[in-house]
């Protein structure tokens, strides 16, 4: 019986070719294929590497049609590494058909760690690093990009977006809307390129110098925005009072401080209180 092969989902430099890893070298020169997103571009890399191997292209719009393919390869025998134009593949890049079906055959899938975009714009953003999420490109329509902006308008964690350089200023106006200008940001620009750029500030900060520096509208951009702040647990707000009025018509006051806490978030005995207030009234 042929012993199947693996999949290797390898991270090439997302700039400065010095960041690939010797592991990641050594599996670009020993399996059977390598599937790039571009192989034009990938091919840059491999030369300079000094690696020769078959390339086989898997981009957005042939994903579906030759996963089937190279999964068959892997299943005889074949080790196949997956690779995008830059940094971690399957990160706002081709690649999820590919791996959930080759979980889905139990053909083995090998993380190759190395460079991401939003990873390492993270670390240097000055931003918490604790809890973020990642909404990769905001929607190009403004409709969109502001129903997904007002979605995230409470979201506390750290928010990171890839952007299209024709779009950042767009966006940066949406955030400062919808956000606030006030609000904190970083945007990492050009991440270890000649021209790297990380600056730090407010959001309408980062509008300002955007608009005013038109070499800020090129290259490849992360953007990071601070979450909002977590409300107050210890005291009550309108919002709270309102469920826990609402509830008490419907359910005993222990019932309705109960499931408004869960709801809120606000402590039991400050619901409590506001609520024996409530049924006197």
């Amino acid at each position: 019986m042929t012993k199947k092969g693996v999949l290797y989902i390898v991270a090439t430099p997302i700039g400065n070719l010095e960041d690939i890893s010797l592991r990641a070298i050594g599996v670009l020169q020993s399996v059977d294929f390598i599937a790039a997103e571009d192989t034009r571009h990938s091919q840059k890399l491999l030369a300079h590497l000094g690696i020769k191997n078959t390339l086989i292209s898997l981009h957005d719009y042939n994903e579906r049609s030759q996963s089937g393919e190279l999964l068959e390869k892997i299943t005889q025998g074949a080790s196949l590494a997956l690779i995008s134009d830059a940094g971690t593949p399957l990160i706002s890049d081709p690649g999820y058909v590919l791996v959930q079906m080759a979980h889905v055959q139990g053909i083995r899938v090998v993380p190759i760690p190395g460079a991401c975009a939003l990873i390492a714009a993270l670390s240097a953003s000055g931003l918490p690093t604790d809890r973020f999420v990642f909404e990769g490109f905001l929607p190009e329509k403004p409709n969109a990009r502001r129903k997904a902006l007002e979605h995230l308008k409470l979201e506390t964690r750290t928010l990171i977006f890839y952007e299209a350089p024709h779009r950042i200023l767009e966006s940066l106006r949406a955030l400062v809307e919808i956000l606030g200008g006030e609000r904190e940001a970083t945007l990492a620009r050009e991440l270890t390129k000649t021209f790297e750029t990380i600056r730090f500030g407010t959001l309408a900060e980062l509008l300002g110098w955007v608009e005013n520096d038109v070499n800020q509208t090129r290259g490849e951009i992360v953007l990071l925005v601070k979450g909002a702040k977590a409300p107050d647990k210890t005291e009550l707000t309108a919002e709270s009072l309102h469920i826990l009025k609402i509830l008490m018509t419907e359910l005993s006051l222990k019932d309705a401080v109960g499931l408004t806490a869960k709801m809120t978030g606000i402590q039991k005995q400050l619901l409590y209180k506001s609520g024996l207030d409530l049924s006197k009234s």
